[in-house]
């Protein structure tokens, strides 16, 4: 037996979300190289708190675990890729919307989705970081494939009080870039500075409509947030700046025209952190386990047990969650 969330949908196509126990023979089958993992530690994401609450059809089939990323230990492998006893991390494909996913004692999964936890990397640490800190790093990853350095100018981080947000403005501190954090959150100036932001901005100041083009500011950008905020950001790039888009805090829209692209050479790169191929999931990985402050680590996180995952979905989507919720589901 083990402990679970579980999704069910209601006649009147409601979620419901419950903790309960599980028989291990209630995991999902595979016909080839399913792997059976013991769950140390899962998230809440943004994602998951859609899935929670049923605010969005994230859930594709019923009943559902939520919970799209985890780390832990092997325990069964049919996947001579993995053997009892690696520890591994998973981030995407689906888990926690078409299949049973990490906010349980247990997770059985395609081995082809897992990815080693890396040398160092502890699975507390591993899913402090998640799938926005993952998803933060493979951000960083494509303003270097862009040619972005650091000297080159100020680096906006917006959504930057959030998850993806957080470890962004410490990864790119750490890199020598100096970054600006936007947020709708004034009391979390001292936080953000703490992790390396240079100078906070109030998202007020990006989030309404905008001119086309605006005063050349940004070298690079990572948005969390899209909408007003996205069409903005790259209203303002410096030309032949780079913006990676990566969330949709704020609207799936982009009321953007051509100027920034065709007048500046503005690049806007889409980060997709849920089927990013196995290459790169590894380098983002192994780039975490070596570039990530480790003490900021334990400022961006906060650890809850499986049950308060269910009260924490609705604050998440409210914005009341700073830096990243670590699920121990053990606790």
């Amino acid at each position: 037996m083990f402990r679970a969330i579980q999704l069910e949908q209601n006649a009147d196509k409601t979620t419901a979300a419950v903790l309960k126990d599980l028989d291990d023979s209630a995991l999902p089958a595979f016909e080839a190289r399913g792997v059976t993992v013991d769950v140390a530690y899962s998230t809440v994401n943004f994602k998951d708190g859609l899935a929670i609450t049923g605010r969005s059809p994230v859930v594709r089939k019923w009943p559902m675990v939520p919970g799209i990323d985890f780390a832990g230990t092997v325990s069964a492998s049919d996947d001579p890729a993995w053997q009892p006893g690696d520890a591994v991390v998973l981030n995407g494909w689906g888990v926690g919307e078409s299949h049973w996913g990490g906010l349980a004692q247990k997770a059985r999964v395609l081995g082809d989705w897992l990815v080693r936890l890396p040398a160092g990397l502890s699975p507390f640490e591993a899913m402090a970081i998640g799938t926005a800190g993952y998803t933060a790093m493979l951000c960083v990853l494509a303003l270097e494939r862009q040619g972005v350095k650091a000297g080159d100018g100020e680096i906006l981080v917006t959504g930057a009080s959030g998850g993806v947000g957080s470890v962004a403005v410490s990864l790119l501190h750490r890199l020598g870039h100096r970054v600006v954090a936007s947020t709708g959150k004034a009391d979390e100036a001292a936080y953000l500075q703490g992790l390396g932001a240079a100078e906070v901005i109030d998202r007020a100041a990006l989030s309404a409509p905008g001119k086309p083009l605006q005063k050349e500011r940004w070298a690079g950008v990572v948005d969390t947030v899209g909408s007003h905020t996205l069409a903005n950001a790259c209203a303002s790039t410096r030309y032949g700046g780079v913006v990676t888009a990566c969330g949709l805090a704020q609207g799936m829209d982009l009321p953007v025209t051509v100027a920034p692209f065709i007048l500046r050479g503005v690049s806007l790169i889409g980060i997709d952190s849920v089927m990013a191929p196995r290459a790169q999931r590894e380098a983002a990985w192994a780039r975490l386990a070596s570039d990530l402050d480790r003490v900021a680590l334990q400022r961006i996180a906060q650890t809850i047990g499986l049950a308060e995952a269910l009260e924490a979905a609705p604050r998440i989507l409210a914005g009341g969650v700073r830096g990243r919720l670590v699920v121990d589901v053990n606790r």
